[in-house]
């Protein structure tokens, strides 16, 4: 997961070096003889780490448009928590002295998408973006026999 506007801008640029190292090595590879087959099996790894970095930037950028994803029973409330601090246009320092911690702390809680967080602290960093999470009860339907 990309988490600052630093690790967005060498993303960015590792996606164009490697789009251009992409296009190249299939030039090889054609030259060297191989058939379209052959090519799909050596290209495949290649393109899916480049699609997966791909992603992780498109991710960071609906982040900052304020994007996000629907939580159920809280599952991924950490991740929210890092996107809501990125939406805010904070980074870890900001957010940081804002909760009265030292950075490393909150580096090492958003490593850890916030694993293992209270409802107090999830309260507090919440309070400190400016946040609100506002959630609603559905019980599935009763099952019989």
């Amino acid at each position: 997961m990309i988490r600052s506007d630093a690790e967005h801008q060498e993303a960015l640029e590792r996606l164009r070096q490697e789009k251009k190292r992409l296009s190249d090595h299939e030039q090889r590879l054609k030259g060297q003889g191989l058939n379209p087959r052959e090519i799909k099996r050596v290209m495949d790894p290649l393109r899916s780490f480049h699609l997966q970095l791909k992603e992780e930037v498109e991710s960071y950028e609906r982040l900052q448009r304020r994007d996000f994803e629907e939580l159920k029973n809280f599952h991924g409330l950490g991740r929210l928590l890092v996107a809501l601090r990125i939406a805010r246009g904070l980074t870890q320092r900001e957010l940081a002295a804002k909760l009265d911690f030292h950075e490393s702390q909150v580096s090492r809680d958003e490593r850890n998408e916030y694993h293992g967080i209270t409802v107090d602290r999830a309260s507090r960093i919440l309070d400190a973006l400016g946040a609100e999470v506002v959630s609603e009860v559905r019980f599935e339907p009763a099952r019989t026999g």
